[in-house]
């Protein structure tokens, strides 16, 4: 079992920020997903939609909240991920992802550990709430 694991207790908390998201990053999402709707990345086409500019993917934004349990734990540490979204992403927008701790228990002899996770604005609108199962791994 790694340390993380030994001493993980409810409240615990890992977190990261990325800085202003850019156009370029949306676009650069819709060339590795395949999410090419132009609301991403066309201007007359997002305000033609009553939007005032492009907006990020929802996955994008999933997909980096996807790095709090792997990167605090390890990847083959992750035993379940879920989300639910709640806001969107826009071109300046801030994000601090974040895990915390909601339960530490024993599942047939392993520790594991709940974890309650968000991606927030600078603003502090939650653009997503999810949910993640850590374990050690063993083969």
């Amino acid at each position: 079992m790694s340390d993380t694991f030994e001493s993980i207790k409810t409240g615990d908390e890992y977190s990261f920020v990325k800085e202003k998201f850019t156009r370029t990053d949306f676009v650069r999402y819709a060339g590795g997903g395949g999410d090419f709707n132009p609301i991403h990345h066309d201007q007359t086409f997002a305000e033609a939609a009553g939007l005032p500019t492009v907006f990020g993917m929802g996955m994008l934004t999933a997909g980096i909240l996807s790095r709090v349990p792997v990167e605090w734990f390890g990847a083959t540490a992750l035993k379940s991920y879920g989300i639910r979204f709640q806001s969107r992403i826009w071109p300046g927008d801030t994000v601090t992802f974040k895990g915390v701790v909601n339960k530490v228990y024993d599942e047939d002899g392993v520790k594991h550990a709940d974890l309650d996770l968000t991606a927030t604005t600078e603003k502090g609108e939650v653009l997503i709430k999810g949910f993640s199962t850590v374990r050690p791994w063993s083969s």
